[in-house]
């Protein structure tokens, strides 16, 4: 419809000549247009990663990995410093940069930083691996590797012979499995990328370490780069392996743009810390027994079960040692009962004992930063026991006192005599008029002392006057 219009406006030759020239410069238009897929040119993500690696680390790099996909990013660097962390953990992140379908670099720096243990086997699973002068890497023997109990770690289906350890091997069965399982990693994920095999089981048997310059020399690792602009610069025309397809680097003056941790990292890397898990716990637990002791109250109820979900939310992503949450929960129980049954302190110091031992091996590892310290379970078992100490404290002292309410109470309060009749007396007692009969003859106006209650009637004896045992006459209930 639109090309017969334009052929009614424009004369033959004139139409011709345009369609020529549209023809000749399409090819140019589209050569000029940026390839797809890689959205503003020359931007790099760079996502950090400082402390030890657990779940928010994991959550953290992914999603950094994702924002730089979407963007159409040309590269991501992963900045690392850390003593170690979770298998779990590490093994997500080394998923999700084996997954992704931009390249990353792992970069150890400042100087002065680490990439021990787990960040080791992640510096080998990058696309490029780097170093700034002063740092190191290694120390990768798997300490408590294979996360919760019940679960069980991925590994390679076909493990290199070399990585098979051999029968007379000293340790358990058990270390045997876990450092035959971590050399078949490292050993797939340094073949996968053209790196040093060798020294990688030497990293996990021995535990071994190197400095940036050997670790240059040994092929560990790819460069040595003092900063981020020699890192883009050196990596700037290098191609690397991506899914199975070969990618060009261009990173030379590309733009930096750091990614943060949004609110939901954070609060999961609080949460996840295991003496914040912990003290969470007794929060709920607590909350809930004042709750359940003083109905109605609602706040402690309502602050209770909010921190043990969060607890066991937490707690659902770390490796935990069954035995020592139940501990945990049996020393709580020990020590509330204290407070409703007196046991002259057994069940309070058993109660103790029993969360100590339990909070020391609740979290089932000794990766870097994920142990509970000893001072913090020593401190929070104290506090637990002084404030049940204090409520069994405060509940015998309120045992001693006199009763204030029921027919207790009445025996030796006062009463007004207010008149008498034939029947006996009208007293006035803490506001309210009560029939007496007294054990001798009352008067208005006079103090009794009341002796008891039979029925609706107090049964009183006057403190002045005629104390002679004759009893007033009067009714019976």
């Amino acid at each position: 419809m639109r090309l017969a219009v334009l052929s009614a406006l424009l004369p033959r030759p004139a139409l011709r000549r345009a369609l020529a020239w549209l023809l000749c410069c399409a090819p140019a238009c589209i050569a000029a247009l940026p390839a797809p897929g890689w959205g503003a040119p020359g931007t790099v993500t760079q996502v950090t990663i400082d402390g030890p690696i657990g779940p928010a680390t994991a959550e953290h790099v992914r999603r950094g990995l994702e924002h730089a996909a979407r963007d159409g990013h040309r590269l991501v660097i992963l900045q690392m410093d850390t003593p170690g962390g979770l298998d779990t953990s590490m093994r997500e992140i080394i998923k999700t940069v084996l997954a992704s379908p931009v390249p990353v670099a792992s970069y150890v720096a400042p100087g002065g930083a680490r990439a021990a243990s787990a960040g080791t086997y992640i510096l080998y699973a990058s696309h490029v691996a780097a170093m700034a002068p002063g740092t190191n890497l290694g120390a990768a023997t798997p300490v408590a590797i294979g996360g919760p109990p019940g679960g069980e770690a991925p590994r390679p289906s076909a493990p290199p012979a070399s990585a098979q350890a051999p029968a007379s091997a000293p340790g358990s069965a058990l270390e045997r499995k876990q450092v035959n399982d971590a050399v078949a990693y490292i050993r797939g994920l340094a073949q996968l990328r053209g790196r040093n095999a060798d020294w990688a089981e030497r990293a996990v048997r021995e535990a071994v370490s190197l400095p940036a310059a050997d670790a240059l020399a040994q092929r560990v690792i790819d460069l040595v780069a003092p900063d981020v602009d020699s890192l883009l610069r050196q990596v700037d025309g290098r191609t690397v392996q991506v899914q199975g397809r070969e990618v060009k680097l261009e990173t030379a003056g590309a733009t930096v743009v750091p990614h943060e941790a949004d609110w939901r990292v954070r609060l999961l890397a609080a949460l996840t810390h295991p003496s914040v898990a912990l003290m969470l716990m007794m929060i709920g637990i607590y909350g809930l027994f004042f709750e359940f002791s003083n109905p109605g109250v609602g706040i402690p109820g309502v602050l209770g079960g909010i921190c043990l979900l969060l607890a066991l939310y937490a707690l659902q992503l770390l490796p935990v040692d069954y035995a020592g949450l139940g501990l945990v929960l049996l020393g709580v129980a020990l020590m509330a009962a204290e407070a409703f049954a007196p046991s002259f302190g057994v069940l309070g110091l058993g109660g103790a004992l029993a969360f100590g031992i339990g909070a020391v091996i609740l979290i089932d590892t000794d990766a870097p930063g994920f142990g509970i310290p000893l001072a913090f379970i020593v401190t929070l078992a104290a506090v637990s026991a002084l404030v049940i100490g204090a409520i069994a404290t405060m509940a015998l002292k309120a045992r001693r006192r006199a009763v204030v309410t029921g027919d207790e109470a009445l025996a030796g309060s006062l009463a007004e005599v207010l008149e008498t009749d034939a029947e006996g007396a009208w007293v006035l007692h803490a506001g309210e008029r009560w029939r007496a009969h007294g054990t001798a003859p009352l008067r208005p106006g006079q103090q009794a002392r009341v002796l008891g209650r039979r029925g609706l009637v107090l049964e009183v004896e006057p403190l002045d006057g005629d104390h002679s045992p004759t009893r007033t006459t009067g009714g019976r209930p």
